[in-house]
């Protein structure tokens, strides 16, 4: 990083300590000498981070995929178990939540179940499809009489607010349950998501309802993700406007680009001027899916220009968790859950384009990513941290500080699942990515008998 990018960071930093780095820092020093054990035993992990942050001591990691993927799906089945309902947790973040767990997340657990089947097949453990079927029933129990899926963690009936990208997430999730099993359940509650969010977008192909956990505004790029599960649900339901929907989903998207590949109108928090990696991420993921899926290259092209501005960066390794328009760096810290959504990006655009570069950008980011992957702890220290991710690098950055969500995991282990693929070689078929598993022909035979 230049000087000159270090001054302008520092310039542009927010006044208000109330989010990000200054309160993840506050926490840690308010928890050093808890009285509460996991507390404490956090508090000593979180420090430890800090100081190899400081130091630059986290070395990349080459090889060892399978084994981190292990440990990584490990740990997303540890976050399933610990809800009572099948959904997968919020995270783990115990400066904030008795027993450090937080509740089943419907949002996430939409999109993860794609990544169980993934690992299932990838490693040939039943159970983690078993995990994903049953993932995938408890955002059924989420959906409401609308189609929708309401924002946040699970909550009373009374509290819920419907939200398209939390239901493009499940619908997502709905897609690949059928897919993998063929049961009708499945594809009716794809259905009921796909007309919520046709019925939710305007003449332009923007969605009106985001709820109350995003900085409000008019536009929000990153719900362009919701192009692939529409397209998906398009196919799985021999829907042509699913489809329609799903090119003016991203074509509002593509609206919203430079010439330089940058995609406005695309931050979850008020700092649109530096928007994080993950919706960044989420942007490029959709129209790449789209693009594949749908076979228009327009969407493909999009993602590429979008993530030329990363691939410097990524061959470093550390991904900054936001950025400004010129694509320079806008934080000192890593938002982890957007590196290994990058990674997964590009990834896919090297299984697509034969493009060596963006197969050695994925390594190098995710390599990085493994440094950063408890791997075992000791006595005093807390076992629910072995295989997540965190955050942000340091833990006490700017995006979800002080914890470790469950998509951070999650993500991780997508790219992790890919690098496997392309270290074994595999071509076609046989690399069927997180999520892109085709429809099969007697999934196509159910859907024709219930059109009936």
């Amino acid at each position: 990083m230049t000087l000159r990018s270090l001054r302008r960071i520092v310039a542009r930093r927010p006044s208000t300590g109330k989010h990000g780095t200054r309160r993840g820092l506050r926490e840690l020093v308010s928890h050093i000498a808890s009285r509460d054990r996991r507390s404490r035993a956090f508090a000593r992990w979180v420090a430890a981070d800090l100081l190899r942050y400081l130091s630059n001591a986290a070395p990349a990691v080459e090889g060892e995929t399978l084994a981190r993927a292990r440990l990584a799906a490990r740990w997303l089945a540890r976050a399933q178990d610990v809800t009572p309902d099948g959904g997968l947790s919020h995270g783990y973040f115990p400066f904030r939540s008795t027993g450090g767990w937080r509740p089943s997340y419907p949002e996430i657990s939409g999109y993860t179940v794609p990544t169980l089947f993934a690992y299932s097949a990838a490693v040939g453990d039943v159970a983690f499809h078993q995990r994903a079927v049953r993932m995938a029933m408890f955002v059924i129990s989420c959906q409401m009489p609308s189609g929708a899926i309401y924002g946040g963690t699970v909550r009373p009936v009374a509290e819920r607010v419907p939200v398209a990208f939390n239901t493009g997430m499940a619908l997502l999730g709905f897609s690949e349950a059928y897919r993998q099993t063929g049961e009708t359940i499945f594809v009716e509650c794809a259905r009921r998501a796909a007309n919520f969010l046709v019925d939710d977008m305007d003449a332009d192909g923007n969605f009106r309802s985001h709820g109350p956990f995003v900085h409000r505004g008019v536009v929000k790029t990153h719900t362009s993700l919701c192009a692939w599960p529409l397209y998906r649900a398009g196919e799985d339901c021999c829907e042509p406007r699913y489809r329609t929907a799903a090119r003016k989903c991203a074509d509002a998207a593509l609206g919203q680009q430079s010439d330089n590949g940058w995609f406005a109108n695309n931050c979850l928090s008020r700092r649109v001027d530096a928007p994080l990696l993950h919706p960044i991420a989420y942007t490029l993921q959709g129209c790449l899916e789209l693009g594949i899926a749908s076979g228009e290259s327009r969407y493909v092209d999009a993602a590429i220009r979008g993530v030329e501005g990363l691939l410097p960066y990524c061959h470093r390794g550390f991904l900054h968790a936001r950025w400004f328009s010129d694509w320079q760096p806008a934080s000192f810290s890593s938002c982890l859950t957007g590196a290994a959504q990058i990674a997964v990006v590009c990834y896919r655009l090297a299984r697509h384009t034969g493009d060596s570069r963006y197969r050695s950008a994925a390594d190098a980011a995710l390599n990085f990513l493994k440094a950063l992957q408890p791997t075992s702890v000791g006595r005093s220290d807390d076992p629910d941290l072995v295989g997540g991710i965190g955050g942000s690098f340091p833990l006490i950055g700017e995006y979800m500080s002080n914890g470790f969500p469950s998509w951070a995991t999650k993500f991780y282990l997508d790219a992790l699942l890919w690098q496997s693929a392309f270290a074994s070689g595999l071509q076609g078929d046989d690399a069927i990515g997180v999520g892109t598993q085709p429809i099969s022909s007697r999934s196509r035979a159910r859907v024709a008998q219930l059109s009936l």
